[in-house]
């Protein structure tokens, strides 16, 4: 039976992608080939999952070549990279998502055009080919994303630096404006799990929120009581699902694990209980301590997380 692994990539405070994945089982980080050369500095390249165990790389600028339409995928079962179709656009900073095991590409910059783009994409692994679909209303660079009941949701930034707001039907490959409760309320990180849609409430991802459909607003859901600083080695990065619970990854590799399948429960009830640390500990932590020791206070640019993934191995 396959397990799920947490797969982190990060720039380092050099610039470089550096990846790591680890074992929530042994709790150990393993060591993994490196990533493809161009994608080694690039900038806004994007990320997702296909078929559980397939991670796909897209997109981005590279510090010499400019915007990239590249797409390079690595698989878990057999631990190696390969090439994939080239996307039909370039782009850096776009949105993307999964559905149905499609993956969509939207939005973004290329160097050279003063614009943000609103073309978009959906690459479909069975036919092994990308397609164009309807274009955005408005051209963003997408700054939060997420699929929910079948739709996918984005906000970022137009040409003119102001917030907009689309949502994604793949049934009537329509785009069209939104400005509800849901946009103005959400987050980053954020994640769809078990048909409920939630968001962090604090910087380090130790509260949450939950969305309600029926009153068209967020409110606070649960709360770890155990809240770790406001700095950018202890900032959530991603929410991510791992083995049914709602796993919080933080950038200095840090995971907690929250059980939210009951919807009942809030932040009235006592929450605490459900959360667990399952990484820093033993010699992750010991791993993690050398590492923020090295990279930090030297300069501005800390090593932050970029993407975080969870695969099937």
């Amino acid at each position: 039976m396959a397990e799920e692994w947490v797969y982190v990539i990060k720039r380092d405070r050099d610039g470089k992608i550096s990846w790591h994945a680890f074992d929530p089982i042994y709790q150990l980080w393993q060591p993994l080939p490196p990533v493809p050369v161009e994608y080694s500095e690039a900038l806004g390249f994007g990320c997702a999952v296909l078929s559980g165990c397939y991670l796909y790389l897209f997109g981005g600028k590279d510090p010499l070549r400019g915007s990239m339409r590249r797409v390079v995928f690595y698989n878990a079962r057999t631990n190696k990279w390969h090439r994939a179709p080239d996307m039909l656009r370039k782009r850096q900073f776009s949105g993307s998502s999964v559905i149905n095991n499609c993956l969509y590409v939207a939005g973004g910059e290329c160097e050279g055009i003063h614009r943000t783009l609103r073309s978009a994409e959906v690459y479909d692994p069975n036919k092994n080919r990308w397609t164009f679909i309807g274009e955005m209303t408005d051209g963003m660079v997408p700054l939060i994303g997420v699929v929910y009941k079948g739709k996918w949701f984005l906000k970022g930034l137009d040409s003119h630096r102001q917030v907009v707001s689309e949502v994604y039907a793949p049934s009537t490959n329509s785009w069209s404006a939104v400005n509800d409760g849901l946009m103005s309320g959400w987050r980053n990180p954020s994640i769809s799990l078990n048909g409920r849609l939630f968001s962090s409430d604090c910087r380090d991802g130790c509260k949450l929120r939950v969305y309600d459909d029926a009153t068209d607003s967020w409110s606070r859901f649960m709360d770890s009581k155990l809240h770790l600083g406001s700095s950018v080695s202890l900032e959530a990065a991603a929410f991510v699902s791992l083995n049914g619970k709602l796993a919080v990854i933080r950038n200095n590799m840090s995971i907690s694990l929250v059980d939210v399948s009951n919807p009942g429960r809030s932040i009235e009830t006592n929450s605490a209980h459900l959360w667990e640390t399952i990484s820093g500990k033993g010699q992750l932590k010991t791993f993690v301590s050398n590492l923020w020791s090295s990279i930090a206070g030297r300069t501005g640019l800390k090593s932050h997380i970029v993407h975080c993934q969870v695969l099937q191995v």
